[in-house]
């Protein structure tokens, strides 16, 4: 009687505390998400107040429509990639039905904005936890989702890098500057890297602890998905900057998918909102061939398609599913007066 007795105030505190964690994360949940859109708005800003309409207008003279027409294309491909992310890593991280179309638009918009802003374990878990916590996922299962989702991306990075370096070293030494075994022996490296992790997932303990958080890795199946959906999402991000080069630019595709790895690597290493100005830098080195006067319109113009205009749909998604989320309370309020007058009546 008095050990049950005792350890029900300590179960009712426990609750109370697990209770009151959840409002709090509730809370600061949806005060980051309203940080995170107001910053969004304000890069937004930024980022158009700064554009020359005379540099612009020419960039996109020397693009032909036909080049623009297959960037978005390809665009709208990496981004369609990019939402199998989140599709296949749902089904390791939670038993909850999520449907598709509530996937796609997490993943398109939490990409789209970290991409812009940077920062993207912050800003894509964000924006996540924005959308999926209104269908019932936890804070540990967005949190395990964006590590995943985070993991494919590296394993597409690792997967098509090293199989270019090793499959085609002339044009990896293009930019490297390096010998081609070197290159090779990077190529390697690097595929060995990816090997390892394929052999811990497949043998190993796949869970892990980051920051208190128990994680779990995808099983080997789920990983193969990964790393073919990376390799594709890679490729599409790279062709959207190869369609725009000039047609005399003579620019191998291996060399253009080698050189836009390593710019993506440091301009994820350099923190910077979307890699600005360290993407560049690294493109203008590893294509010399290139005039930079082209190269620049045509990374300008890249920059319009594969970020800016996935930015801005992305902020209309989000406003307008809250407003339709604020619209449908307001609504159910409305419905539910008469009621309450009726039974008071």
């Amino acid at each position: 009687m008095n050990d049950g007795a005792g350890h029900l105030p300590t179960a009712t505190a426990e609750a109370e505390r697990h209770a009151r964690r959840t409002r709090l994360l509730k809370i600061g949940g949806t005060l980051a998400s309203a940080a995170l859109f107001g910053l969004s708005l304000g890069v937004l800003y930024l980022v158009v107040h700064e554009l020359d309409a005379a540099e612009v207008s020419a960039a996109f003279a020397r693009a032909q429509g036909r080049q623009i027409g297959l960037a978005i294309l390809f665009t709208a491909l990496s981004y369609v990639m990019l939402t199998g992310y989140d599709w296949v890593a749902l089904r390791e991280v939670t038993d909850i039905k999520v449907r598709y179309r509530t996937a796609a638009l997490a993943s398109f918009t939490s990409y789209a904005v970290s991409f812009t802003l940077g920062f993207p374990l912050l800003t894509a878990a964000t924006v996540r936890y924005w959308i999926y916590s209104s269908v019932g996922l936890g804070a540990s299962a967005i949190a395990s989702l964006t590590l995943i989702a985070g993991i494919t991306f590296w394993l597409g990075m690792g997967v098509v890098l090293g199989i270019v370096m090793i499959a085609a070293p002339v044009a990896s030494a293009t930019f490297t500057r390096l010998p081609l075994p070197m290159n090779m022996l990077i190529g390697l490296a690097v595929c060995a890297a990816v090997g390892f992790y394929l052999f811990v997932v497949k043998r190993g303990n796949r869970r892990i602890a980051v920051q208190g958080w128990q994680l779990r890795l995808p099983g080997i199946g789920v990983t193969l998905k990964q790393m073919a959906l990376g390799a594709a999402d890679v490729c599409a991000g790279a062709a959207v900057l190869y369609v725009l080069l000039p047609a005399d630019a003579h620019v191998p595709f291996a060399t253009m998918l080698a050189a836009y790895v390593f710019a993506c690597l440091l301009g994820i290493a350099s923190h910077a909102p979307g890699g600005i100005g360290v993407f560049e830098a690294t493109m203008l080195l590893a294509l010399p061939g290139v005039p930079k006067e082209a190269l620049l319109g045509a990374l300008l113009v890249y920059r319009l398609c594969y970020y800016l205009l996935p930015f801005m749909l992305a902020l209309i998604l989000l406003g307008t599913r809250e407003i339709m989320i604020r619209a449908g309370m307001l609504k159910r309020q409305l419905e539910s007066k008469p009621q309450d007058h009726a039974a008071d009546a």
